[in-house]
């Protein structure tokens, strides 16, 4: 680099910082104060945004860590609750004269510890003998003779964990044919007239 290339450089460097220099008036530093208030006012405002999406992110992954977890256990309990109804009609089916043997004392005793596992995880059996048919509950699979939208019979417990349905109970619902309804005279007569 030669002299003149030097002075050059030089003398653009002083020319930036002539430019850099801070105005020697008030208003201008007021001017210029007011600028970089505003400038720190925008980062401000965009940390606190960049904040507040990093809160929102780390609760959605928390719910999502939740929720996967919760589906992990029902997926586990609906295959569970096979083996439940297996022993349970297998207990109910005992003949009485082996209901004193130890060993059946120990399948009630199995059976009652499985209820505890299930109730301890949230699940909770769905109320449905003789229950009014709510079809968020229930799923009706024959319809017989008996009290309108009553639930007559329970074909297989349901369960709910929390407040989700995780298997609805299967149920026989009467259809109100039993009883017979007298019609009276007015309608009496006009079935007379039609026959």
């Amino acid at each position: 680099m030669t002299d003149e290339q030097a002075e050059e450089v030089a003398n653009a460097a002083a020319g930036e910082a002539v430019d850099r220099q801070e105005p020697d008036d008030v208003e201008g530093l007021r001017t210029r104060l007011e600028e970089e208030k505003q400038r720190a006012g925008k980062h401000y405002e965009s940390w606190q945004r960049s904040a507040a999406d990093y809160q929102n992110y780390k609760r959605r992954m928390e719910e999502e860590r939740r929720e996967v977890a919760r589906l992990a256990s029902v997926s586990l309990i609906i295959n569970l609750l096979p083996l439940m109804d297996d022993i349970e009609r297998a207990l109910k089916n005992v003949d009485p004269k082996l209901s004193g043997l130890t060993w059946i004392d120990g399948i009630w005793m199995i059976y009652r510890k499985f209820e505890a596992v299930l109730q301890n995880a949230g699940v909770t059996e769905i109320e449905a003998d003789a229950q009014q048919f709510d079809p968020t509950v229930h799923e009706a699979i024959s319809e017989v003779d008996g009290e309108e939208g009553k639930v007559l019979s329970v074909v297989q417990k349901g369960y709910k964990l929390g407040d989700r349905v995780i298997r609805p109970a299967m149920v026989v619902v009467g259809k109100g044919g039993g009883e017979q309804k007298e019609p009276a005279n007015g309608e009496e007569n006009a079935e007379k007239e039609t026959s």
